[in-house]
């Protein structure tokens, strides 16, 4: 029995999430590409079990969120640490989703670990007009390029509201937050330009920027974006000592967020309203004892496999159909 199972449908909500899954990998080796810890025979011994596991408890997760804001799983979630195709046609193909009438976007990106961002959508509530990618041309220490995840812009029609998503996963802070900060502020230069493009085309363009950003909603990355963009963050007032999406060092972050332009809080008929959001980190998601008690419950810690989700919660937005 699904726990959200007793909430009544509402057709005019629609929740559009965000999931960074975890190094969601399948079990072959992919040449190109730095998958070798991500094998039945690496130190992770990550096995067809493991993978098949971790395919039906991210499924779960996807298929309720938002469901008890609207009784309903998600018409759009953007995705990040994807290897390829073939894992989110096993994703979309588990017993949690199969009935979702989900389909996919998703390009391979020359990211050096070989994970991509995508989209995942409800072919019933929304209609792909157009999708892209972008790279971002960052170099090491050595003038060498300094491969990374592209930036995914996908447009459609949400219950016949035209919207833009464009889903990031930017640098990590892995060597240091201000030694890297200069790559995640390439990635917010770069979702500047396509908002740019985007308001050329359609000044009343309707945007959502959603992704794990490595920074927080004070971060100068976002901020700027929110300032120069007239967007909306509703991540700034759910994070706190005791709350966030991914956990480090006993530290709460709100890596993943959502922002949308504030035409959505525009009541116009035939449009889509902003209602709310929130970060889904239902007690299912996270660890029940120890010193870890309440953190993200991931698949890995290190080399050691724990069985979990992910080491971030899910965010998400409910949209309301304005008739």
């Amino acid at each position: 029995m699904n726990a959200f199972s007793d909430i009544s449908v509402n057709t005019k909500l629609h929740t559009i999430a965000f999931y960074n899954t975890e190094n969601l990998f399948d079990i072959f080796d992919e040449e190109k590409k730095y998958d070798n810890d991500m094998l039945p025979t690496a130190n992770k011994r990550w096995t067809l079990k493991r993978y098949q596991n971790k395919l039906r408890k991210l499924s779960y997760v996807i298929s309720n969120i938002g469901r008890k804001e609207n009784g309903k799983h998600p018409a759009l979630v953007g995705l990040a640490e994807v290897e390829n195709a073939t894992v989110l046609k096993g994703l979309i193909a588990t017993k949690h989703l199969k009935n979702c009438n989900y389909d996919f976007v998703h390009y391979d990106s020359k990211d050096e670990r070989g994970i991509d961002v995508a989209l995942l959508y409800d072919t019933t509530v929304f209609t792909v007009e157009s999708s892209t990618v972008f790279s971002l041309e960052l170099y090491n220490d050595k003038g060498l390029p300094d491969y990374t995840r592209d930036i995914l812009l996908v447009t459609g029609l949400l219950a016949g509201s035209k919207i833009h998503v464009i889903v990031n996963h930017w640098s990590s802070r892995r060597e240091g937050e201000k030694e890297t900060e200069h790559k995640r502020m390439a990635g917010s230069n770069k979702v500047g330009e396509i908002i740019s493009n985007l308001k050329l085309q359609d000044p009343d363009a309707k945007i959502l920027v959603i992704g794990d950003f490595n920074d927080d909603p004070s971060s100068k990355t976002i901020k700027r974006l929110v300032t120069a963009f007239d967007l909306f963050n509703p991540m700034e007032t759910l994070r706190s000592y005791t709350r966030g999406t991914t956990k480090h060092q006993r530290r709460w972050y709100l890596f993943d967020q959502i922002l949308v332009t504030t035409n959505f809080f525009e009541k116009n008929k035939n449009t889509l309203q902003y209602e709310s959001a929130n970060i889904f980190d239902e007690d299912f998601l996270k660890v029940t004892t120890g010193k870890y008690k309440g953190s993200p419950y991931r698949t890995y810690a290190g080399t050691k496999y724990q069985g979990g989700y992910s080491d971030h919660f899910p965010v998400y937005v409910v949209l309301e159909e304005n008739s």
